[in-house]
């Protein structure tokens, strides 16, 4: 097997440094090169074409604790939005070859077709425990030709640009509004806010009902109003929530005319921010599809789909006064008591800080676009 984009018969090295110095050797997996990101983990067992593709990865390498990966190959059924978003990739032990009905190719050419630098053959669960231990970090890649000494590698990962204070929403939003109609009868008209949103997201709406109008990220207010919604969507998106003024002044202008609004991850960030809490980084984050949320109106506990580094910081044993309102912390994570979501009592508005839209799975928490439809129809009355 070649991975080479030089078309050389033997796969290059490639090597992986963190910028706290420690270095990772393996080989080549996608494109051949060199990339820079923050260096994540996901623990997701499957569904990695849907992580590949989700904007909310946007500058980050992406570590897969599963240690067989690309077993499946890649389709075209599956991608969440039009492009492979990750910056690197890195694996234990890729599948030779792919054993699926719908593969088209595998995952090493996908990866070398977009341009995607991986390392595969390092010791993925050693370099998680360092994430875990140190925290996410910056990172390069660097193999073939682009192969340095290990002190050039460190001193060029230390150049490159933090996650912290990194505004990047509007790079992976669409530029041009789109509508994605309603299945079957239309019920309801809703303006999602593109932060990067994922493909699967608005086709949820679509399945109840909802013609859904996605708008870019630099969308106004008149352009919301624009399409009559009878609700406002928020979606998911890479960044720091600290640098979102412009979804932060949206946000609360939804909220002062009082529509229902819906926020995910991103959006729950920026929806803590409207509401005059503050944000913050968290060590190394929640990313997969496995981690144990409790809805604590219901107290049932949700497996559910995660990728964020950054967290509202609002009080989880009290409802807090704000300018829209009071508002209680209605969703918390198991692991770690991270705040993963928020609920107004006073205006028609909720965020959770996970995918509800769960493309690949899993789908305990499908029911919160429900509980959206149950808000527009509550209003409407």
């Amino acid at each position: 097997m070649t991975t080479s984009t030089q078309g050389r018969q033997q796969t290059p090295a490639a090597v992986l440094v963190l910028e706290d110095g420690r270095v990772f050797r393996g080989r080549a997996y996608g494109a051949v090169g060199e990339t820079f990101g923050e260096a994540v983990f996901s623990t997701g067992m499957t569904g990695y074409q849907e992580t590949l593709t989700d904007p909310s990865y946007h500058r980050q390498v992406v570590v897969m604790t599963a240690p067989h990966i690309g077993n499946t190959g890649v389709n075209d059924e599956d991608p969440e939005s039009r492009r492979v978003w990750v910056a690197g990739y890195v694996v234990r032990d890729p599948a030779r070859r792919p054993s699926n009905w719908r593969s088209r190719r595998t995952l090493d050419e996908e990866l070398e077709r977009q341009g995607v630098v991986g390392i595969a053959g390092i010791d993925t669960r050693a370099l998680t425990r360092h994430l875990r231990e140190r925290g996410a970090m910056r990172v390069g890649i660097f193999s073939g030709e682009s192969l340095p000494g290990d002190a050039e590698a460190l001193e060029r990962v230390r150049q490159a640009p933090e996650m912290k204070g990194a505004d990047l929403s509007a790079e992976v939003a669409t530029e041009q509004a789109y509508v994605v109609p309603a299945v079957g009868t239309k019920k309801f008209t809703v303006a999602a806010i593109d932060l990067g949103i994922k493909g699967m997201t608005p086709h949820r709406m679509a399945e109840r009902g909802i013609e859904v109008h996605v708008l870019p990220a630099t969308a106004t207010a008149e352009d919301i109003y624009a399409v009559s919604p009878d609700g406002v969507f928020f979606s998911n998106g890479p960044g720091d929530p600290q640098t979102a003024e412009h979804p932060v002044a949206l946000m609360r202008a939804v909220l002062e005319r009082g529509t229902p609004l819906f926020g995910i991850c991103f959006g729950n960030q920026i929806l803590g921010r409207a509401l005059g809490f503050g944000t913050y980084k968290l060590k190394y984050g929640h990313r997969g599809i496995n981690q144990p949320v409790q809805d604590r109106a219901t107290g049932k506990v949700e497996v559910t789909a995660h990728n964020h580094g950054f967290a509202v910081d609002a009080p989880l044993d009290k409802v807090s006064e704000t300018p829209y309102g009071r508002v209680e912390v209605s969703h918390v994570c198991l692991n770690d008591n991270v705040v993963e979501g928020l609920q107004l009592l006073d205006r028609p508005a909720f965020s959770v800080q996970y995918h509800p839209e769960a493309a690949a799975g899993p789908h305990d928490a499908a029911y919160l676009f429900d509980r959206f439809t149950s808000l527009m129809e509550g209003q409407r009355a």
